[in-house]
């Protein structure tokens, strides 16, 4: 069962790598997508609880054709052949020690690629880590909600050898109405090393600095 505030079909439609797909189905995986709502916006993967995760995600973004972006450390893109890799994976340079922050740096992004009607879609693993942790970060939230665009939700799920990408929801601003929702779509979804998946609440330190932000 999906739960969407953007009615199929929708806008933004994507064709990919027939071989990814066919390698996809080799071992075993599916995926579900119907395209994007809009040309810009954030997803947000859960669980992310082992290195695999990756190597399932990169063919499921070549199989469906989705020009996804990340973040990643601004010294990292510095290095001749590391930084040219990570732009042509989609990585997205930002400085954490910036006095916009993170945060700040990713919604001027949406705010250009917005004015010029460019397709700009961020992911992010909201654990933060593929190790067991008490919480998810706040950093997708703020974004999503501030850059005033779609949160998308995908289900990364090993019982069902499965990636979702069918629910997308626009964020209040109320952290605790909105996780109900975002809880609903995550139930009985199932990572590669269950016990590391994070409990699906934002951590006490990102639930104040939220709130803080978002006034």
């Amino acid at each position: 069962m999906t739960t969407s505030d953007f009615h199929k079909p929708f806008a933004v439609q994507l064709s990919g790598s027939a071989l990814a797909r066919w390698l996809l189905a080799r071992i075993g995986w599916r995926v579900q997508f119907d395209g994007l709502p809009t040309l810009q916006g954030v997803l947000v993967v859960y669980p992310h609880t082992s290195n695999w995760d990756f190597v399932v995600l990169v063919l499921v973004k070549w199989s469906i054709g989705i020009p996804v972006r990340f973040w990643g450390k601004h010294t990292l893109f510095q290095i001749p052949l590391l930084g040219s890799w990570l732009r042509w994976l989609g990585g997205v340079p930002v400085e954490r020690a910036s006095p916009q922050g993170v945060v700040g740096q990713a919604v001027e992004q949406f705010a250009h690629a917005s004015e010029r009607g460019e397709y700009f879609w961020l992911a992010l693993a909201p654990e933060g880590t593929r190790k067991a942790t008490p919480g998810w970060r706040s950093g997708f939230y703020q974004t999503a909600f501030k850059a005033q665009v779609p949160l998308g939700l995908v289900r990364l799920d090993y019982s069902r050898r499965e990636v979702v990408v069918q629910d997308f929801i626009l964020l209040t601003g109320d952290p605790a109405a909105d996780f109900v929702r975002i809880t609903a779509v995550y139930r009985s979804v199932q990572g590669c090393r269950p016990g590391n998946a994070a409990p699906i609440k934002l951590l006490d330190s990102s639930v104040s600095r939220a709130e803080t932000i978002l006034k």
